[in-house]
């Protein structure tokens, strides 16, 4: 089987608010993370597009939650492989501060099928994708 090799640069919300982190659930339209993973809010930025711009529309479509502040954490990369493809994928991570509201999905047939305001002390790394789990990461107090 031949594998293609496809590169990406996404922009993706740290969105903390009351001890809960903001996260998106990966659909079956999902192109790089297995389905059923909870995401962070954010995805591929468009030739042309501003990564803080790219997020916003993203946070927009996955969330219904509007953009008032973002400033860069990290970045990070990863290799994944899905659907015959090999996934390089460079993760800018934003934190952010958003309008207020109970999220929403307002795309219909994207990459995620919920958005959910998460406690962080809930959280499992086996139910987060790579990215949530990074973020999971940058959150914790360093020793």
């Amino acid at each position: 089987m031949d594998t293609r090799v496809q590169t990406r640069v996404s922009a993706y919300a740290v969105a903390v608010e009351d001890g809960r982190l903001l996260l998106a659930r990966l659909s079956d339209a999902s192109p790089i993370f297995t389905p059923g993973l909870w995401h962070l809010p954010g995805g591929g930025i468009d030739p042309g597009e501003q990564p803080v711009g790219a997020m916003a529309r993203e946070l927009r479509e996955e969330t219904g939650l509007e953009l008032v502040a973002a400033r860069l954490l990290d970045a990070r990369t990863y290799a994944v492989q899905r659907h015959g493809i090999d996934w390089h994928l460079t993760g800018l991570f934003y934190a952010v501060d958003l309008t207020a509201g109970a999220p929403v999905v307002g795309e219909t047939g994207g990459s995620t099928d919920a958005a959910v305001w998460t406690p962080l002390s809930d959280l499992d790394d086996s139910l987060l994708s790579p990215v949530a789990a990074d973020a999971l990461r940058l959150l914790a107090p360093s020793p």
